[in-house]
């Protein structure tokens, strides 16, 4: 059955034309009435511009891209050869899609706002990077709207990011987090490290618990104690990355190394190394993970796992488009590769 904006308006208990000028934006209302009625909009699924009947099957020119933060690179690169793939046959204009960023600044409330604003929009495809909120209710949530979305004709891959049920018609292009978390550990062990200090990201984020699952199976295997001691957790940036090795060294003088979550944090845990009085190997080592483009230039340059960001975006983008076949299953793993720079190097012994 057609959901009508009168539905709208009786279930947000408005007016038709409270629920219409909401929707257009052209005159003022009350925070709590517009809240109401955009609650009454997800509820009932209501679609925008037009009669329901004749647009349902209709997608549009727009591809939606989430990121968690475009000023971050990881984001950047895969946004930007994302978008430089969306082109082709099938748009209005000039055969071109317009693809718009999402930048949610990591909140799950806005994520989910601008998946169903995609739907309302009747996106062609939807790409989701980066990893996800480990919160049942949200991934529940999120998994509701890849079925609205795929129900409405939209494609939607997930690149970097684990996959969604399998009723949600979602490709997924994975990064084999753990296994790079593990051989970035497993390298620093060959070396004779043994005292690590661990700097993860957010607690609520999927990449976070892999990649430290790598670290922690690293460990396990050549009998390293994993104390929890040396493991503290902060956002994906350089800020963090500081504050954390401080922390670290306050719990640990004796560290030999600094594993981070990835790059940007590797950047500040260098930088409080230095700001301590420690060189770089000398005394410490350091690792990374991404191979974002500044990571070779670094000083020492960075040991690090190299994602290929930029043909996994660009690769999603295909999908996306239809330009190229679903892997088998709908879901691919994308291996890193262990890039090994001046950043690490064997412990000083004791004296």
């Amino acid at each position: 059955m057609t959901v009508t904006l009168a539905d709208v308006a009786v279930r947000a208990q408005v007016s038709p034309a409270t629920v219409s000028r909401v929707l257009n934006g052209n005159y003022p209302v009350a925070a709590s009435t517009r809240e109401r009625v955009l609650r009454a909009v997800d509820e009932l699924d209501y679609v925008l511009n037009g009669p329901a009947s004749a647009l349902a099957a209709a997608t549009s020119d727009l591809v939606g891209i989430l990121v968690n933060d475009i000023a971050d690179p990881f984001f950047g690169i895969m946004a930007g050869a994302i978008q430089s793939e969306i082109g082709g046959p099938g748009g209005r204009a000039g055969g071109e899609r317009l693809a718009v960023v999402c930048n949610t600044g990591g909140s799950a409330e806005r994520e989910l706002t601008y998946l169903t604003l995609l739907q309302r929009q009747r996106a062609a495809a939807v790409v989701l990077t980066g990893g996800a909120v480990e919160n049942t209710a949200h991934a529940a949530a999120v998994a509701t709207k890849l079925r609205k979305l795929a129900a409405a004709g939209t494609r939607v891959v997930l690149c970097g990011r684990p996959p969604a049920p399998a009723d949600t018609d979602a490709v997924a292009l994975t990064f084999d987090n753990r296994g790079g978390g593990q051989r970035l550990t497993e390298h620093l062990i060959g070396l004779g490290h043994r005292r690590m200090g661990y700097i993860a990201g957010p607690e609520e984020r999927t990449t976070t618990r892999h990649r430290l699952e790598g670290h922690r199976a690293a460990l396990a295997a050549h009998g390293v104690e994993d104390d929890p001691a040396r493991t503290v957790h902060g956002r994906y940036d350089r800020g963090s990355g500081y504050e954390a090795t401080l922390e670290l060294l306050r719990r640990d003088p004796g560290l030999t190394a600094v594993v981070a979550a990835n790059d940007t944090v590797a950047l500040g845990a260098c930088a409080a190394l230095r700001d301590s009085g420690l060189r770089i190997p000398e005394d410490v080592s350091v690792v990374g993970f991404d191979d974002l483009p500044f990571s070779a230039d670094a000083v020492p340059a960075l040991t690090t796992v190299r994602l290929p960001l930029a043909a996994a975006g660009a690769r999603a983008g295909r999908i996306a488009m239809g330009r190229e076949e679903v892997p088998p299953g709908g879901i691919a793993t994308i291996l890193g590769e262990l890039m090994v720079r001046g950043s690490t190097a064997s412990p000083r012994p004791l004296s």
